[in-house]
């Protein structure tokens, strides 16, 4: 086998050479792995001679089969063996390799060597300047009753008694109605819902939609225009008059529970007072961890503006864009979307969306980069004892999950709890260090 070693300071790229007779054991191979699923007539499943199973589907077939086979069987030593800075004898480049490696196939054919290459990425230079005393200033988190009284109606809205009824439409009623808005008359792409549920006294879509619907009754037809606000999220809305065609398909009475020490008994507490303790403790900790987030980035944007890199390497941020993608997949398959429907709607193609990602995905590789960086300066370790205690906690949550306790006893998660560790420890000094006292 020979292995020819180029590396061109962003990438190290080995191009491997097997010789015909050095891959003839991997065809035997892959003509048994095919022959399995190949029926031939005189002859069991995985029993068919190479020649025979040869001229039922052809030579080219077993080859790329045999090529596969060959190189799942060598490549992760012949990277292991060549990790080596090629101007230096005994330099390790080891510690430099990251991501994954990229395999590819580059020639394969009857009675000649096979060759395949590897590519994976180097660690690219790092400069950091500046990253302790920032003085960045974190604000005091602040609570008003009112926060406090919202989630407490939000919670008796929550267990209303409803019942339907056939008269017209009152303040606190539910109306269920379809929806078809228009702009200048012409459908709005997404701005179609069948069934959908109005609390009228509630701001639903934008201010004073429900207020249009008083005084309907079942099978009424309500048009109205309403204008957009100008900060709305949806751009193509934003600012715009919007008209609405509304129909009453149902009509629901709800009969709301008196707030009162009872009503805090069905919600597991003994009073309200203690309720509203537990909604405060709970509003005050959600908007502590968004605070601390929120200087965390501020504190990473800071660094980042005075960081230079050698070079970002592709594949990474090629790599973060397809997390990104399924991530946001993931989020609108939770909410009961079909990603093939939503970028239907944004018009746009998976191919459009990576693009669209691109910046956002090399920022967060930027930010990975510069946190190991700050991780070998400091040199941040996790100890032994701190990664098996980490290790059992996360099983514990799996622990009527077999499946997923049979994943998490693996060399893999075991490598992913660590670099979770290292990054909240750096994060950790890097509050300790930059927010102001």
């Amino acid at each position: 086998m020979k292995v020819n070693k180029n590396n061109t300071g962003k990438e190290l790229e080995l191009t491997v050479e097997l010789s015909w007779e050095e891959l003839k054991p991997y065809l035997e191979e892959a003509a048994q792995k095919i022959s399995k699923d190949v029926k031939v007539e005189g002859f069991r499943p995985g029993h068919v001679p190479y020649d025979i199973l040869k001229k039922q589907i052809g030579e080219m077939e077993i080859l790329q089969e045999a090529g596969n086979a060959a190189v799942n069987k060598t490549a992760s030593q012949v990277l292991k063996d060549n990790a080596k800075d090629p101007s230096s004898d005994d330099a390790e480049v080891s510690e430099k390799l990251i991501g994954q490696p990229q395999v590819k196939i580059t020639k394969v054919a009857v009675d000649n060597p096979m060759e395949y290459k590897i590519t994976i990425a180097l660690m690219p230079e790092i400069k950091l300047s500046k990253y302790k005393e920032l003085g960045i200033d974190q604000k005091e988190i602040e609570t008003k009753d009112e926060e406090i009284e919202k989630v407490v109606t939000d919670l008796v809205n929550m267990r209303a008694k409803e019942k339907i009824v056939d008269r017209e439409i009152k303040d606190g009623d539910k109306a269920l109605v379809d929806i078809d808005m228009f702009l200048d008359k012409v459908p709005v792409e997404g701005g179609q819902g069948k069934g959908t549920a109005v609390m009228v006294g509630g701001d639903y879509i934008i201010p004073g939609f429900d207020k249009e619907l008083i005084g309907a009754k079942k099978g009424d037809v309500r048009e109205f225009k309403l204008p957009y606000p100008k900060e709305h999220f949806q751009k193509n809305l934003a600012g715009k008059i919007v008209e609405f065609k509304v129909k009453i398909n149902e009509i629901y009475e709800r009969e709301l529970p008196e707030v009162g020490d009872e009503f805090a008994k069905t919600l597991g507490a003994k009073n309200m007072e203690e309720v509203k303790k537990q909604i405060r403790d709970n509003v005050e900790k959600e908007k502590q961890q968004k605070s601390e987030q929120k200087v965390v980035l501020e504190i990473f944007e800071t660094i980042l503006k005075s960081t230079t890199f050698s070079h970002i390497p592709e594949s990474m941020t090629h790599s973060e864009a397809h997390n990104m993608i399924h991530e946001l997949k993931r989020n609108v398959e939770q909410q009961g979307g079909k990603f093939e429907d939503y970028l239907t709607h944004i018009k746009k193609s998976p191919e459009e969306m990576e693009k669209e990602l691109m910046p956002e995905a090399e920022k967060r590789v930027k930010t990975s980069l510069m946190l190991s960086e700050i991780v070998k300066l400091e040199k941040i370790k996790v100890e032994e004892e701190e990664l098996k205690q980490a290790i059992a906690k996360q099983l514990m949550t799996y622990k009527d999950n077999p499946e997923m306790q049979q994943k998490a006893d693996t060399p893999e998660f075991r490598n992913y709890v660590q670099y979770n560790l290292i990054n909240q420890k750096v994060i950790d000094k890097l509050k300790e260090w930059n927010i102001s006292k």
